[in-house]
């Protein structure tokens, strides 16, 4: 096969395991909250949206696809927008991709900020890189496997607000605290419908300690932790913390899945997809309201 015919296959591939629909729930992050913060640079601003967008995430999912591709051919949600199932051809140029694309731009990145912003974007790298990779496998450590997942997507936020070097006021460790909850709430039930998958891979997870069930309730004091912090943060931001509640009811129904029927989870991660759409609406809206005086 020649080059040219191979090149708009592995550009569809490498496309596909950075999960598109996913971008906006790490490029938005990181500029909602180096604007919200001050941040004055528009060059820093487009080039730290660039790479939360597609490098980060090639980076993040890349790694995660090459090193779970035996669990993921038993994954009957895999081969759509939750994630393709990567062949094992285009594993070493996904490993390669996500290195070099992603290092120019943490280049720029670390010499624009600050040592706090610096450290900051190395914790979330080492969490993006250290879920998925051999020997280290944080995805397969319950309970660090939520945290970690939550990091992924909590990390560009932080990064943003210290790039932007803005102080540790109440409401910005309070929505950042709310924020690491939903993410691990998130966390928990997307693994509760692969408890079956995850078992005959041989690979560990919250749900897989603590079942379907167990996963699900979880998620749900979870999202509700979540909701209860954010009340710390003050008028008018307290008002994001009624938007855990459509999350909450989306996943009660499935508070007593059993394990041998987890994959019927799926129909509540397919609302948490364009529950995250319609959040992200609401919560632009409460940033511009915040923006322009409360």
């Amino acid at each position: 096969m020649t080059v040219t015919a191979t090149a708009p296959e592995a550009a569809r591939q490498l496309l596909g395991s950075s999960r598109p629909i996913s971008w906006v729930n790490t490029a938005y992050p990181f500029a909602a909250a180096y604007l919200m913060a001050g941040g004055s640079s528009t060059l820093e601003l487009i080039v730290g949206t660039l790479f939360f967008l597609f490098p980060y995430n090639l980076l993040m999912y890349g790694i995660n696809d090459v090193f779970d591709y035996e669990s993921d051919l038993r994954n009957p949600r895999k081969g759509g927008v939750e994630g393709i199932v990567l062949s094992d051809r285009w594993h070493r140029l996904t490993l390669w991709s996500a290195g070099l694309l992603s290092l120019p731009f943490v280049v720029f990145l670390l010499m624009a900020g600050t040592v706090v912003s610096g450290v900051v974007l190395a914790v979330a790298l080492a969490a993006v890189v250290g879920y998925s990779a051999p020997r280290i496998r944080l995805k397969e450590r319950p309970l660090l496997d939520s945290m970690t997942s939550s990091t992924h997507f909590v990390g560009p936020a932080v990064f943003g607000l210290a790039l932007a070097e803005a102080p540790p006021t109440l409401t910005v460790v309070a929505s950042m605290v709310a924020f690491f909850f939903w993410g691990m709430a998130s966390q928990a039930f997307g693994a509760a419908q692969d408890v079956t998958a995850d078992r005959q891979a041989g690979i560990g997870s919250i749900a897989t300690a603590l079942g379907a069930r167990g996963a699900v309730r979880t998620a749900v004091v979870l999202y509700a932790a979540a909701g209860l912090v954010m009340l710390l943060a003050g008028w008018p931001g307290a008002l994001a913390g009624v938007l855990v509640l459509p999350y909450i009811v989306s996943i009660l129904p499935f508070r007593s899945l059993p394990d041998e029927r987890c994959e019927e989870a799926n129909r509540g991660w397919r609302r948490f997809l364009w529950l995250n759409m319609v959040t992200g609406f609401l919560v632009t809206l409460l940033l511009i309201w915040i923006a322009r005086g409360g």
